[in-house]
């Protein structure tokens, strides 16, 4: 008995009509290959985790007394909320944060809402000296750094903020970058250091010495001169380049006389103060 075989009609179709095939499996190819072109695309793509951080400041509070007083109270509320995924909370002296981060199907507006309501459903169990009440911020992950390079070695401040310059023009050129930040380098400044008592003896003010810098530090534009059958710009280029240049220049005190600046001030090239610090391994970076 001859054992009768099944025919799967799509197969044989598809054997029968290969050109169709090819044709069908190119349209596809071609339809996608569009489709993904067309898709949208970005750089850095926003990350939306809707994170929010609660603050609150107490003076003349232990961490011990925050944690019993403010965070737990606030936590309380919080951990009710639906929605929530997790909450951590640091208690400082003078101060609690309090993170709370929702499930990602949850509105960022929503969920700041949602974390404002808790905080003042806690209000009544909060001590009632606060200065202030808590204050709920977002926390926008979009603005946190993807990478950090360090930059260290035994050079001076100078040459190590020149050397990081050079660097951030090179990362900045790469096409998938769109901003690099440089934290920790001090911007250099010319510090005028003025003597109190030589300036009054000298019958000079702050006001003086300030408006002979501004005149002297300038380049001023001389128009254009015609050479031939060429036009060249002509400037006056006054703007100092060195430093020590600048003690030179003449003050005119109240009582007409002139004073070089070096006579009643100190002229440091230095660095401006310091706003930020970046370390690695304790060493400055």
């Amino acid at each position: 008995m001859l054992e009768k075989l099944k025919e799967f009609k799509p197969t044989s179709w598809s054997i029968d009509n290969k050109t169709s095939i090819y044709i069908v499996t190119i349209i596809i190819t071609l339809a996608g290959i569009l489709a993904y072109n067309r898709l949208q695309k970005e750089n850095f793509p926003d990350i939306v985790i809707p994170t929010m951080m609660v603050i609150t400041y107490y003076p003349g509070t232990s961490p011990t007394d925050m944690e019993n007083l403010v965070t737990r109270p606030i936590e309380k509320q919080i951990k009710s909320l639906s929605g929530v995924k997790r909450v951590s909370s640091t208690s400082l002296q003078d101060a609690s944060a309090i993170t709370v981060e929702f499930n990602t199907d949850i509105d960022v507006a929503d969920a700041k809402q949602k974390t404002k309501d808790a905080v003042d459903k806690a209000a009544p169990d909060l001590p009632t000296d606060l200065p202030k009440a808590p204050d709920v911020q977002e926390i926008n992950f979009s603005e946190f750094p993807i990478m950090y390079v360090n930059l260290s070695g035994d050079y001076s401040a100078e040459k190590l903020k020149k050397y990081a310059e050079d660097l951030q023009d090179q990362i900045e050129g790469l096409p998938e970058i769109t901003r690099v930040d440089i934290v920790g380098a001090l911007n250099q400044e010319v510090q005028i250091n003025v003597d109190m008592y030589k300036m009054q003896a000298a019958k000079v003010t702050f006001g003086d010495i300030e408006r002979a810098i501004a005149l002297e530090n300038m380049t001023i534009s001389g128009g254009s001169v015609t050479v031939g059958d060429m036009k060249r710009a002509v400037r006056v280029v006054g703007q100092y380049t060195d430093p020590n240049a600048i003690g030179n220049i003449v003050i005119k005190s109240a009582t007409g006389g002139n004073i070089p600046l070096r006579e009643i001030a100190e002229v440091v090239d230095g660095f401006e103060e310091r706003q930020s610090y970046a370390r690695l391994d304790n060493k400055p970076v």
